[in-house]
C-alpha cells in the first residue's frame, strides 16, 4: 500500500521549510558555519524529539533554525526538501518560510529568500515540481513585528503569493494580526492562518471573519462547532490537515482518534500535510500510511484526499 499512497499525484500546502531540516543536514550546516551544538551527535539529537506540546517543539525548531546562515544554507534546506517531493510524487508544493526566525538573529531577509527562491526556481525547471511560497508571521510576537517583517518584504513583494500566521497558537488569536493581514491584502497577497490546532474553534472563526483566511492550517478542532462545520463545509474552506504532527504534538493521544477521515465523510475539504517533517517522522506518504496503517484509509479516501490537495492549491 505505501508504493500505491506514494505514486498518488500530491500538493503539499502545509509544509514549513524550516521543519524539514533533517538532523544530518543539521550537522552538516553547523559544521560549513563553525556552530557548537548542544547535542554531541544526530543520534543525539533525533532523541530529543520527544515533545509533550505545540511550544516545546517550538524550543527546539528555533533552536535547530540557528544553523541557517547564509544564502546557501537556505537553499540547500529547500532543496533537501524538494528531493522528498519527488521522490514521493508531491508534485506542487506551497511551502512556509518565517522571516522573523532568522531576522531576529540577524540575518538579512534578501538572504532568507534568496536561497529559499532560487532553489524553488531550480525545483520547478529540474524536477518538475510546481510552488508557491507563504510568508508566515510569528504569533508569539507582537503585530508591530509583522509589520516590520511585511515592509522588509515589500520590494520581493513578487517571490511570494500569500501571508501566513504560525507558531505558538494560545493566547494569540488571529485579531491580533487583522490590520497587517488587512494590509497584506490590499497588496493583492492572499491570506492563510494556522488556527484550531490547539487554539479553540472561536479562533478558526476568527481566521475567517477577520483575516479572511483562502485556507485554514490545521483546523482540526472545528469538529466541536456544528455551525462552523456546516459553513466549512458549505463553503468548501480546505483545511491543511497534519496526521502525524497532530499524535506528536498530543492534539490526539493516538492516531486512531484521529478525525480526518471523519470530517472527509462529512464533506469537508480536507487534505494530507507534513507541517515538520524532520521533527515529526515523516513527509507525505508517510502521512497518508499512517492513516491507512491506524484509520484504515481507502483507496478511494486516499484519491480523494489527494485530489483535495490539488483542488486547494493557491497557484492553479
Amino acid at each position: 500500500m505505501y508504493d500505491w499512497l506514494n505514486a498518488l499525484p500530491k500538493a503539499e500546502l502545509h509544509l514549513h521549510l524550516e521543519g524539514s531540516l533533517e538532523p544530518e543536514l543539521l550537522f552538516a550546516l553547523a559544521e560549513r558555519n563553525k556552530i557548537k551544538l548542544p547535542w554531541n551527535d544526530v543520534e543525539a539529537l533525533r532523541s530529543a524529539y520527544a515533545f509533550n506540546n505545540l511550544q516545546e517543539f517550538l524550543d527546539l525548531y528555533y533552536a535547530g533554525a540557528d544553523v541557517l546562515r547564509t544564502e546557501q544554507d537556505f537553499y540547500d534546506l529547500t532543496w533537501a526538501y524538494l528531493q522528498k517531493c519527488k521522490a514521493q510524487n508531491v508534485i506542487h508544493t506551497e511551502p512556509f518560510f518565517d522571516p522573523q526566525t532568522h531576522t531576529d538573529r540577524g540575518i538579512p531577509f534578501e538572504v532568507v529568500l534568496r536561497g529559499i527562491k532560487q532553489a524553488l526556481v531550480d525545483g520547478e525547471k529540474q524536477l518538475g515540481i510546481s510552488h508557491g511560497l507563504i510568508l508566515s508571521f510569528l504569533r508569539h510576537l507582537s503585530e508591530e513585528e509583522a509589520f516590520k517583517t511585511f515592509e522588509q518584504a515589500m520590494p520581493f513583494r513578487d517571490a511570494f503569493i500569500a501571508v501566513g500566521l504560525d507558531s505558538s497558537e494560545m493566547g494569540h488569536p488571529p485579531r491580533k494580526f487583522q490590520r497587517v493581514f488587512d494590509k497584506a491584502r490590499s497588496e493583492g497577497l492572499l491570506t492563510v492562518a494556522h488556527a484550531g490546532e490547539e487554539g479553540p474553534p472561536e479562533y478558526i472563526w476568527e481566521a475567517l471573519d477577520l483575516l479572511k483566511i483562502q485556507r485554514i492550517d490545521h483546523g482540526v478542532r472545528a469538529i466541536e462547532d456544528e455551525r462552523l462545520m456546516q459553513r466549512i463545509i458549505d463553503e468548501q474552506i480546505p483545511l491543511t490537515v497534519c496526521p502525524l504532527s497532530n499524535t506528536k504534538l498530543c492534539v490526539f493521544d493516538d492516531m486512531r482518534q484521529h478525525n480526518i477521515l471523519q470530517m472527509l465523510e462529512r464533506g469537508v475539504k480536507v487534505t494530507v500535510n507534513s507541517d515538520d517533517p524532520a521533527y515529526f517522522g515523516g513527509y507525505v506518504t508517510e502521512n497518508f500510511a499512517a492513516l491507512y496503517d491506524s484509520l484504515g484509509m481507502t483507496q478511494e479516501q486516499a484519491k480523494r484526499l489527494a485530489q483535495n490537495s490539488l483542488d486547494a492549491r493557491l497557484v492553479q
